[in-house]
């Protein structure tokens, strides 16, 4: 009975009206007196921030801020693919006909995740990523290779949670939620990476919309509060570093795995 009162509630906060007055509110200079209560009841490590606590004008400001040069090191291997984020790992592996296993519990169709998009085809038995952000966390992404923009894809959706409970009991959250999605080439294939939105603003912006090129490390996006990423590497290309496993933190610029030319170029 208590879980399905949560999935209702769940339901009902999930509407964007909802987030929209929640938005409203992190980006007002009233929401500056929240920051230190919200900054200690996550543990947030104000010692990483580009600035001291007192220079952010808004809640929003805050939860969006850039590290101090050098808080984030990017794995030197040229060949290799990068964390895009400070994240939990929730599911990884190899993508199965087109179907990522075991996320929570339940599988996800890679057409739906990349909205029946002619690119899906590219990633029918790569291998994925799904990284969570917790509030805790530094919400800016960053480009998990060196290379160029194919395409970029903006899918309006829900905006149910991507935390444990909101994984767990929502259908195909990574398939209905709001989702940013970069496809990138680069010396070995291709890369998709799929920013999902999530409850409170679930707002996804790029650093600059224009940009068409990106080195490893490079600033793509941010988060307006936590959500999830998942990345995609085209079938035949990638082998993951044998000690990641699900459960595992990651942070911007930790290496993922190697690339390898795919059998088929």
């Amino acid at each position: 009975m208590a879980t399905k009162w949560m999935i209702w509630m769940t339901e009902l906060s999930s509407r964007k009206s909802i987030c929209r007055l929640t938005g409203r509110f992190s980006h007002s200079k009233w929401s500056r007196f929240v920051i230190p209560r919200f900054a200690k009841a996550y543990g947030i490590a104000l010692d990483e921030a580009e600035k001291g606590i007192k220079e952010y004008r808004t809640l929003n400001e805050f939860f969006t801020r850039r590290l101090k040069a050098g808080m984030r090191p990017i794995c030197p291997d040229p060949d290799s693919l990068i964390s895009p984020v400070d994240a939990l790992i929730t599911a990884m592996g190899q993508v199965q006909s087109s179907t990522i296993l075991n996320v929570k519990g339940q599988d996800y169709s890679i057409d739906e995740l990349l909205n029946h998009s002619p690119r899906s085809e590219a990633f029918r038995n790569g291998y994925v990523f799904v990284l969570y952000l917790s509030p805790t966390d530094y919400h800016r992404i960053h480009a998990p290779v060196g290379g160029r923009k194919l395409e970029s894809e903006h899918i309006p959706g829900k905006v149910y949670p991507v935390n444990d409970f909101g994984m767990t009991h929502m259908r195909s959250v990574l398939c209905r939620n709001e989702r940013l999605i970069t496809y990138m080439a680069h010396e070995y294939g291709e890369v998709a990476v799929v920013k999902v939105g999530a409850m409170n603003v679930s707002s996804i912006k790029y650093v600059d919309s224009e940009a068409k090129q990106w080195e490893r490390g490079d600033e793509l996006a941010y988060f307006e509060f936590g959500s999830t990423v998942v990345l995609l590497t085209q079938s035949g290309t990638f082998e993951p570093s044998p000690d990641l496993e699900i459960g595992q933190k990651v942070k911007v610029g930790t290496q993922l795995g190697h690339f390898h030319r795919s059998p088929a170029s």
